[in-house]
């Protein structure tokens, strides 16, 4: 019989939900258009809880991750933060790529092609190694009504 979920579990899932209620344009943007990029086995998921750290998408299958920003992220105590938060989550095994919003917003299709080359490059090189990229617990971030798959 599986626990309940703790207290920490239930916090990210209602933040989760409440950062998916209230996108940015470039993100819903983004969202709206990431299954054209044609590549079986990947699954995007949007506001994903790993570690202490939101990701603005995230395919656990491949390891990736996409952060879009704005232009507070172009300040330098944002940019410092970004890196730290960039380096946790590459030691958890995940590769940061980064657009900011206006580049969705006007160059959709260079983002989409950008990230389409990123998720070759992270097939190519766990179909090289011996371990997959490990997939997170689905009891502690089950995906919200509607994006199961």
């Amino acid at each position: 019989m599986a626990k309940p979920p703790s207290p920490l579990d239930r916090f990210k899932r209602v933040n989760a939900r409440r950062l998916r209620a209230t996108m940015t344009d470039a993100e819903c943007r983004l969202w709206r258009h990431l299954w054209r990029i044609p590549i079986a086995g990947t699954h995007f998921r949007r506001q994903v809880p790993i570690g202490r750290f939101f990701a603005d998408f995230a395919c656990h299958q491949v390891g990736l991750v996409i952060e879009l920003d704005g232009s507070q992220h172009a300040e330098d105590a944002a940019r410092r933060y970004d890196l730290a938060r960039a380096l946790v989550l590459e030691a958890a095994g995940y590769k940061v790529i980064r657009f900011w919003n206006h580049e969705v917003l006007s160059e959709l299709d260079a983002v989409l092609d950008t990230i389409f080359a990123a998720v070759e490059e992270r097939q190519a090189a766990l179909a090289g190694s011996a371990v997959a990229h490990p997939t997170p617990d689905l009891r502690s971030d089950p995906p919200p009504q509607g994006e199961g798959g």
